[in-house]
């Protein structure tokens, strides 16, 4: 029964991003529908056979915060405590049914982490759940390729016109980018976990058969599959996906240089391969020029998305403590737009500001605190642990939070239902690596 749930906990992984990223209110309806059930079915089997229904102690530092955020929405939402506070409304959301909805969604994320941390409790089930992950990004990658390359062709996702900017099944190219990100750092954190820690014998003879060793072991598939995960990230032209992403990994490969524990002998090697072959080499042949371009012509004055949250924030400044209400954005906004823009904003395209102005700053900073400490246990365990699967998963973890902390500052990646529910995941795999038992 317990891998009954944990391969539908994978499954939904892997399902997630595929109607649309889950960004229609249908789809992330349907996750939530399946969400609560498996919770549903996880407390009927447990109380059946009288086990404890709760995860261990180190699903507190995820739980709570994602609790206190889903009982501060029924807050929102609670009919005349607007009135006490002087609202306009008789609630403190200005638009009750958009923050009902993402009380529903907060609250599959929460029991989705729950039951995280309740079945991913081996080592056997850490690595399986981290291939999900890098599965869902292959798939991603090579649905998103294919499209690419054949620029006629409608999506399958809905006949939806394709652009020249990759999307795989997302609407929002920016968002794939977000996606692939995530699943590239938690794939290279398993690569290099299975990196030996012993050097090569120096007889010629035995590096031929560690080569032919490396061949023929799913090392080279795990390889192979980043590499179309790196083509797709190329061919979204994101600048801020592909410019946070090698970042990111650039500054966690650099603190793993000088504190990781028991290194393997060839992480160096392996971490330039993805600078030199993969963005120099594959991006040259996939366009990576493209991206430079758009990089080098960013500027403010062609940008809409800095006036966005300059107009954004007297909105915090208003409602600075129980905010405006959880996705209210949509409809709050243009009270506070001080001209027309280039195009229609129902995001803040930061999602720092979004969740200031929809929750409030006590609560931005709950969550925000909850992702630093679950960074900083990542570190922590790849300069304490010795377990290598452990100490490589946490590498990708890392990756991934810095990752996203960057890409947040530009764009409103978190409130797609599939990066949450991914990054939930991430943020439940870095206590898990450090507290499970070698």
């Amino acid at each position: 029964m317990n891998k009954f749930f944990f391969y539908c906990l994978c499954s939904l992984i892997i399902y997630a991003p595929i109607p649309l990223g889950a960004n229609r209110i249908w789809a992330s309806s349907s996750i939530e529908f399946f969400v609560f059930l498996l919770f549903f079915g996880h407390l009927m089997a447990s109380l059946s056979k009288r086990q404890n229904i709760f995860p261990n102690s180190d699903a507190i530092p995820v739980i709570i915060p994602l609790g206190i955020t889903a009982a501060w929405l029924v807050l929102q939402i609670t009919p005349g405590i607007g009135s006490i506070l002087e609202r306009p409304f008789s609630t403190l959301s200005f638009d009750p049914s958009l923050t009902h909805i993402m009380l529903l969604k907060t609250l599959a994320l929460t029991l989705f982490a729950w039951l995280v941390f309740y079945y991913v409790n081996t080592r056997d089930l850490v690595y399986k759940f981290s291939l999900s992950i890098m599965l869902s990004g292959l798939l991603q990658a090579l649905y998103a390729s294919w499209l690419n390359l054949n620029l006629d062709m409608p999506s399958l996702i809905f006949d939806i016109p394709y652009s020249t900017a990759a999307v795989g099944s997302f609407i929002y190219k920016n968002q794939l980018a977000n996606y692939l990100a995530l699943c590239l750092a938690i794939g290279i954190g398993v690569l290099i976990s299975q990196l030996s820690v012993n050097g090569s014998s120096v007889q010629v003879r035995h590096k031929v058969r560690d080569i032919f060793q490396v061949l023929l072991s799913s090392k080279i598939l795990m390889r192979l599959s980043l590499i179309i995960m790196i083509i797709a990230l190329i061919l979204t032209r994101s600048r801020m996906g592909n410019s946070a992403f090698f970042f990111a990994l650039a500054a966690i490969s650099l603190f793993s240089f000088f504190f990781y524990n028991r290194k393997p002998k060839n992480l160096r090697l392996l971490i330039l391969s993805f600078f030199i072959l993969d963005l120099i080499l594959v991006g040259t042949i996939f366009g990576v020029e493209k991206v430079k371009e758009r990089l080098l012509e960013t500027s403010l004055a062609s940008e809409t998305r800095d006036e966005v949250v300059r107009d954004a924030i007297p909105m915090i400044l208003d409602y600075p403590v129980f905010g405006s209400g959880g996705g209210s954005f949509y409809s709050s906004f243009p009270q506070y737009q001080t001209g027309p823009y280039s195009g229609f904003y129902d995001h803040a395209h930061n999602d720092y500001i979004q969740f200031s102005v929809e929750l409030g700053l006590p609560i931005t900073l709950l969550l925000g605190a909850m992702v630093l400490y679950c960074l900083f246990i990542s570190l922590k365990t790849m300069v304490k642990r010795k377990t290598p699967l452990y100490q490589g998963v946490s590498f990708g973890c890392a990756a991934a939070i810095v990752h996203m902390l960057l890409h947040s500052t530009v764009d409103f990646s978190l409130q797609s239902p599939a990066i949450a529910l991914l990054f939930i995941s991430i943020l439940s795999l870095c206590l898990i690596c450090a507290k499970l038992k070698r």
